[in-house]
């Protein structure tokens, strides 16, 4: 199993009047823009049901994917794109602000109220058989 995966846009467009990026055209229900300071620690968390995909507008992130496994790390830069699988621990470090598009397959918000985000300990918990 891949821990991310790079992702390609749809779709790019540049002339004199500036670019068109399109990221996908189909696939995601939830997007959320994502602005982090520089020096900040998010994640530490993995989801059961939602692929989580990001898109850099600006800045750096360098983020640490776990499962019990094996563990990875990844730099991401402005214009790169990438998705993380459903399972997947992933903690991320911003060594500068930055500025990314956030998307979900399906909302994290479930109907019953509850979130599809868990600590990354029940991840490890739960694949050990405890």
């Amino acid at each position: 199993m891949e821990l991310v995966r790079v992702l390609h846009t749809d779709f790019e467009f540049a002339d004199e009047r500036g670019t068109l990026t399109q990221l996908v055209h189909e696939g995601f229900r939830q997007i959320n823009v994502l602005t982090t300071n520089r020096g900040v620690t998010r994640g530490g968390h993995f989801h059961r049901f939602c692929r989580e995909a990001f898109y850099l507008i600006s800045g750096a992130v360098e983020v640490t994917l776990k499962t019990a496994e094996r563990t990875e790390t990844a730099v991401f830069y402005k214009g790169d794109f990438f998705a993380v699988e459903p399972f997947v621990s992933h903690s991320m470090f911003f060594p500068e602000d930055c500025v990314m598009v956030q998307m979900y397959d399906r909302p994290v918000e479930q109907p019953d109220g509850g979130k599809d985000i868990y600590s990354e300990t029940l991840l490890f918990a739960e694949q050990n058989g405890r």
